[in-house]
């Protein structure tokens, strides 16, 4: 399973930028996880394979929107008034488990990352 994430860049709070995450097949349950320096890989958002269930962290709900398309292999993450916290190396994954977890331990396939920075 090869992923590829791209849109990272620098924004202004409040400001959106929408992530994509390419894969080589779409029958994954699939998520993005971010991780800022000094810490430890944090759960962001989940998709199941169909799209039809999605899951959020609390600091992110309400903000953030995760989606696929799997006719494009492609899975998205829209992130609507950004804040400074948000700044972080995102990286999408996936795995072929069928239960959803919050854990990053529990994805076998991972993407290069890509990095979000959001200035006050």
């Amino acid at each position: 399973v090869q992923l590829q994430a791209s849109g990272g860049g620098m924004v202004q709070a409040g400001g959106s930028l929408r992530l994509s995450c390419a894969a080589s097949g779409s029958d994954y349950r699939m998520g993005w996880f971010r991780q800022a320096p000094g810490k430890e890989r944090a759960f962001v958002a989940a998709v199941s394979r169909s799209g039809g269930r999605t899951y959020y962290a609390d600091s992110v709900k309400g903000r953030f929107t995760i989606s696929r398309d799997n006719a494009k292999n492609t899975m998205y993450l829209r992130m609507n008034s950004l804040k400074p916290e948000d700044t972080a190396v995102y990286y999408c994954a996936a795995d072929r488990a069928y239960v959803n977890s919050y854990d990053y331990t529990a994805y076998a396939y991972w993407g290069q990352g890509t990095q979000v920075t959001v200035s006050s």
